[in-house]
């Protein structure tokens, strides 16, 4: 009982070190990005960026950015997001084999194909839903962070710890996980397609017994992330609208409901989906995260 107890353990951190390292790397790669795809989802909810500041695309962010801001404010708040990110995704990699156990206990791959599929799906998205109660506080930083266009003294927040704390004070540590349960919906919705659809399809398409090799893993990520990005992507701009709200004395929103219902009222159903092009760009990081994490477990 000990002797399994102890690869367990081990196995559990084998997952939260390769499934960290590969997140960070590819992160810190698309961070321009992931700031382009923040700044188009929340502009219009923010009180630094004025209607006649705000951005008409991706270009206009690219180009902008830079000139206004400097070259390295494309990757602000990637501290945030690698500190972030790290745990968030070694955690739903780890907790990700520890629910599969639950779920998939019994199931023969080939005799229960669609209990195995929805087994896959419930692993994803509880192991999303999991590691989300740790890390909300350091996405809603990063998120404000990323959309803070200010310069140097100019700046609305002047750092990570800088930020936790202003929000803290003005309005408590509820401050900090506003918009949580909209995200735990969109996690679940997220992250019941990015495992449980790259789980199956590795077992539909690899050979009995053999492992896929790393483009094909990286192509079935790349159909995964994108498909699952933009399904889950209203909830996603939704939480983040919510989060632009911590700090401030004027209230857009009264609830989850209620941001999306005026979003759609005074910007269009499109707006739901301002930065779901980009979104798709930044998927790149997020198939690279499966296929090295995949590739990691090869040597393992």
């Amino acid at each position: 009982m000990s002797k399994e107890k102890s690869f367990d353990t081990r196995k559990f951190l084998i997952d939260l070190a390769s499934g960290g390292t590969a997140a960070a790397v590819s992160k810190t790669a698309v961070a321009p990005i992931e700031r382009v795809k923040l700044l188009l989802q929340v502009q219009d909810a923010s009180k630094t960026i004025t209607a006649d500041k705000r951005y008409k695309g991706i270009m206009d962010v690219l180009v902008r950015v830079p000139k206004e801001q400097g070259v390295a404010a494309l990757w602000r708040g990637n501290l945030a997001n690698v500190i972030r990110y790290f745990p968030t995704q070694a955690l739903n990699f780890a907790f990700k084999d520890t629910y599969k156990a639950i779920f998939l206990e019994g199931l023969d791959k080939k005799k229960d194909f669609w209990k195995f599929f929805a087994g896959n799906l419930a692993s994803g998205g509880a192991a999303g839903a999991t590691s989300l109660c740790f890390v909300y506080p350091l996405d809603f930083a990063r998120t404000r962070l990323a959309a803070d266009i200010g310069k140097a003294n100019d700046r609305e927040f002047k750092g990570l710890a800088d930020c936790l704390v202003k929000i803290v004070k003005s309005d408590g540590p509820i401050g900090l996980y506003r918009g949580f349960f909209v995200s735990v919906q969109g996690i679940i919705i997220y992250r019941a397609a990015y495992f449980g659809m790259f789980d199956t399809a590795k077992m539909v398409f690899a050979a009995d017994g053999k492992k896929l090799n790393f483009f094909a893993a990286w192509g079935i990520a790349q159909v995964v992330t994108v498909g699952s990005g933009i399904l889950s992507y209203p909830w996603d701009t939704v939480r983040r609208r919510m989060m632009m709200q911590s700090g401030r004395k004027d209230i857009l929103y009264k609830n989850t409901l209620d941001c999306a219902k005026k979003i759609i009222q005074n910007e269009g159903i499109s707006a739901m989906f301002k930065g779901a092009l980009s979104n798709v760009f930044r998927g790149t990081g997020g198939a690279l995260v499966l296929a090295i994490y995949d590739e990691i477990q090869k040597f393992i």
